[in-house]
């Protein structure tokens, strides 16, 4: 039996009113898969013409689910395409077995929508290494077929969720000299997140009309700087998917060099990212990771992810404790370059240290405001170029292990 974890104190008051995007319908259902009365399955069908792009896990032990949906992008999008998404099990590390329930769930719903099994994408997530009941999955198809809307989208995020304590959404709108376009995503993730691709399962549809390449390249440029900058626990998950479709519905044209759209998505992407942060288990910190003055924009990286993932550093947070010797640690472990006295840190706009040392105007009860904050931003200062990244995580607390101890039980 599954125990409710309380919502995150770091969530969004409430799940945002997406808008209907003319060219997707969804629908949810209770399919039983790990337990009982809860939506734990989702449909998603895009009408003829849709283009579909997305990023997924670079881990060597992704899911039949992912190599399977590798596989069929690109293809032809005059039929349409289907996404379906089941949560309580991620069908990874099952084999043979694995590859025929993604078979038999893509067969049930080109059955049942008159989509080609090779446009019908799917996803898994949950307990990894056990078989994946996919006969309690097929045998709700024809109700999922059967209500599809275009106002599901808050069920359908709802259906995804694992250890999440709230849906995750969000929403753009965008002008354009052709007409408006609507955009809209939902996501699940709360552990097993780092940076690796995309991290989680994400969602989003829009009613421009874009060329298949165009939004393949759109997606990745913009994935490296939003959901491969966000990290929980260091850990990549063997199901991590990130797809977006693209209707045409509105009839408006969109490319690659479309800035305003780019910016809208990469906006929507960046929210989706952050309340996953906000999410994460046992979470009451979220935390903004500063990196400037590095060697180049790889080395910032380096610096960012190894102050962001140190166990250190973030049960320090958790405890609002200002130990500023714990950045300084994690830099100097990084594999990037540094120099201990050209470095500087700051807390917030509290500068901490510069030049190999405490700063002389730091007050340690100055850091320790800033740490009883629930959002702390954490900026360091190379000192020896111009490379720079931003990364979100959040902090290390006893609630993430409770979460995962118990987590099969």
């Amino acid at each position: 039996m599954a125990v409710a974890t309380p919502r995150s104190p770091l969530a969004p008051s409430h799940f945002p009113d997406l808008p209907e995007i003319p060219g997707v319908r969804f629908a949810a259902a209770e399919a039983g898969v790990k337990y009982q009365n809860r939506l734990d399955v989702m449909l998603a069908v895009l009408d003829p013409g849709s283009a579909v792009a997305g990023v997924f896990t670079t881990s060597a032990t992704r899911s039949a689910n992912v190599l399977d949906c590798q596989a069929k992008l690109g293809g032809d999008s005059s039929a349409g395409a289907a996404i379906l998404v089941n949560s309580g099990n991620s069908n990874a590390f099952t084999g043979r077995a694995g590859e025929g329930s993604v078979a038999a769930i893509c067969r049930a719903v080109s059955a049942e929508t008159a989509i080609p099994a090779e446009r019908v994408f799917t996803a898994s997530t949950g307990v990894i290494g056990e078989r994946l009941p996919h006969d309690r999955i097929t045998a709700k198809v024809a109700e999922l077929a059967s209500t599809l809307s275009g106002d599901n989208a808050e069920k359908a995020a709802q259906a995804i969720m694992t250890t999440d304590t709230f849906p995750k959404g969000a929403t753009a709108q965008v002008s354009l000299p052709g007409g408006a376009v609507k955009i809209a995503g939902f996501a699940k993730g709360s552990g097993m997140i780092a940076p690796d691709m995309a991290t989680m399962l994400v969602y989003i549809f829009t009613d421009a009309r874009v060329d298949q390449a165009d939004l393949q390249s759109m997606l990745a440029l913009l994935n490296a700087r939003t959901f491969n900058c966000i990290t929980v626990d260091s850990d990549t998950s063997t199901s991590d998917s990130l797809m977006i479709g693209a209707t045409g519905a509105s009839g408006v044209e969109v490319t690659a060099g479309t800035s305003e759209f780019v910016a809208a998505l990469e906006g929507v992407m960046t929210d989706l990212a952050h309340q996953v942060v906000r999410d994460g288990e046992g979470a009451t910190k979220f935390v903004t990771v500063n990196v400037t003055g590095a060697t180049s924009d790889v080395d910032a990286r380096k610096h960012a992810l190894s102050i962001a993932n140190s166990p250190l550093v973030k049960t320090a947070l958790a405890g609002e404790d200002p130990n500023w010797g714990r950045i300084v640690m994690a830099i100097g472990k990084s594999g990037a370059t540094a120099d201990r006295d050209l470095l500087s840190i700051r807390f917030g706009e509290v500068l901490v240290a510069e030049k190999g040392w405490v700063a002389e105007t730091y007050r340690e009860e100055d850091g320790a405001r800033e740490m009883q904050k629930p959002e702390i931003s954490i900026s360091v200062d190379i000192g020896l170029g111009l490379g720079a990244c931003t990364v979100w995580t959040c902090d290390l607390t006893h609630g993430y292990i409770s979460i995962n101890a118990d987590y099969r039980s």
